[in-house]
């Protein structure tokens, strides 16, 4: 065995003499520790596998061999073979780069898995200095905003997003990353095709260590623009489907409308038949022009009368966006009543009304309320002509305000019910237990209840019939006054 000087047996790194044929001939203090870590008693498993070929290199070509690797257990070995040509002997020094070697491969683990998330993800994702201006872009930066990575390096944030209101969504969300450090919000921009579209980004701020002031922005931009569209174009089928259904109504409410109308045309015509025979009397007897006068009043109330008759109806049937308005319950319930009553009345059906006092408000658009209330009101009907009952029968209209401030409007019929499976079911599209039925009336009256903020649903009366049950979040404060539905006047 080849002794070692005192100096390579100070060296930390292993240090092996190798002969000709790579056999060791002597080690230094390093080196039997690095044994020991390694758990090998024979330093030359220790070595590369292709030892012998490179000591031979190293001494054929009198030149240093650097960085070989060895792997040895759960150890990472780095040898350099350097050549000493008056003995024919090489130094091999190793060192243990396990944790050098692995951190090494991490990252470039990381760096593969970072440029395929980057160059194929279809989100753009970016970087931006705190001004906004671009750092740099994924490659989803041409098909997304008709730019390449490297066109958009240093250009401003509303060069790039340009549309209506861009630049005050901007500032505002530059505001959200300095004080929360993370921030959302959904832009309508032109694409550089001059096309629209409707983007979703989300961003992060990246902050110095000591200061905290944002240094970078991180940001991830998602085009939702046939999402956005999706939904509008579900919102116009929902509106011509709710359309549609006031239309259906209308036409199974033709004699309740004809009753409403022939009843102030009829009295017109009476009054206005009797003001012209007390004109016609009145040379002879001025006394008669008092009656002509009351009679002038009286058509003038029920052309009135019949002027709103046709004003509800209208906007009955009125097309367009929802407007929702602080609305007083109760006046909505009467005139929703007078509505039904005509085709309750033909049925021996009463409609009772219990409305709480003081009228509860909630804020609702008062047509969409209006055919909510229609289309349970002649669900009850129908479920009481249904029970086949000889009997007077009724259903009872009730407006409560509830200790938590909800305001409940419950429609309560004395039909025949339904069992558990009816339950589950009748909010479902397109069920329905009536031979004619569509089965989206109670379908879509829940839609549009919760589209209020508020909830629909049934339950069974122990008397077996069923109460349908509109519930509505406690009212926010308004400035605005409620929207008080105007009643019809009474029969005469």
């Amino acid at each position: 065995m080849t002794k070692l000087s005192p100096l390579q047996n100070l060296d930390p790194e292993a240090t092996l003499i190798l002969d000709g044929n790579a056999q060791v001939k002597g080690k230094n203090l390093a080196a039997s520790k690095l044994c020991q870590h390694c758990h090998h008693n024979e330093a030359a498993a220790l070595l590369p596998v292709n030892t012998r070929a490179l000591v031979k290199a190293c001494l054929d070509q009198q030149r240093a061999i650097e960085s070989v690797e060895s792997r040895v257990a759960d150890c990472i070995l780095l040898w350099t073979f350097i050549p000493a040509p008056d003995t024919g002997e090489v130094i091999a020094r190793g060192r243990n780069a396990t944790e050098e070697i692995q951190a090494r491969d991490e990252a470039a683990r990381a760096s593969r898995l970072y440029r395929l998330i980057t160059e194929n993800t279809t989100d753009l994702i970016s970087r931006h200095a705190p001004d906004g201006q671009f750092i740099d872009a994924t490659p989803a930066s041409w098909r997304l905003l008709g730019y390449w990575p490297e066109e958009l390096r240093g250009k401003p944030l509303e060069d790039i997003f340009r549309g209506t209101g861009v630049s005050q969504q901007l500032e505002e969300t530059r505001r959200q990353l300095r004080d929360d450090g993370y921030a959302t919000m959904t832009l309508n921009i032109t694409h550089r095709d001059g096309s629209k579209r409707w983007f979703e980004i989300a961003s992060r701020a990246i902050r110095e260590t000591y200061t905290g002031a944002v240094i970078e922005v991180v940001s991830v931009s998602r085009d939702i623009t046939a999402r956005v569209e999706s939904e509008e174009n579900n919102r116009r089928l929902a509106d011509e489907l709710a359309h549609t259904a006031r239309l259906a109504t209308l036409g199974e409410l033709a004699s309740s409308i004809a009753h409403e109308m022939n009843q102030p045309l009829a009295t017109i015509v009476n009054f206005a038949s009797a003001s012209q025979r007390y004109l016609k009397q009145a040379r002879d007897n001025p006394d008669c022009l008092d009656r002509v006068d009351d009679g002038l009043q009286r058509i003038t109330h029920h052309a009135n009368r019949a002027s709103e008759v046709i004003k509800r109806l209208r906007a009955f049937l009125r097309k367009g966006q929802k407007r929702t308005a602080p609305i007083a319950v109760n006046d909505v319930i009467t005139n929703v009543a007078r509505l039904c009553q005509w085709d309750a009345e033909k049925h021996g059906i009463t409609i009772r009304e219990q409305l709480a006092d003081p009228g509860p408000v909630i804020t609702a658009d008062p047509v969409l309320l209006e055919q909510v209330l229609i289309n349970l009101i002649r669900n009850g009907i129908d479920a009481n002509i249904e029970s086949a009952n000889e009997r007077p029968s009724r259903i009872t209209l009730t407006t409560t305000v509830t200790g938590a401030r909800e305001t409940l409007i419950q429609v309560t019929d004395q039909g025949p019910g339904l069992d558990d499976e009816g339950l589950r079911q009748m909010f479902t599209p397109f069920y329905t237990s009536k031979p004619q039925g569509l089965g989206l009336g109670l379908s879509m009256s829940r839609s549009i209840i919760e589209g209020f903020g508020g909830f629909l649903d049934a339950a069974r009366t122990e008397q077996g019939g069923l109460t349908l049950t509109c519930r509505f979040p406690p009212a926010t404060s308004s400035r605005h006054k409620p929207v008080h539905i105007t009643e019809t006047p009474p029969h005469d």
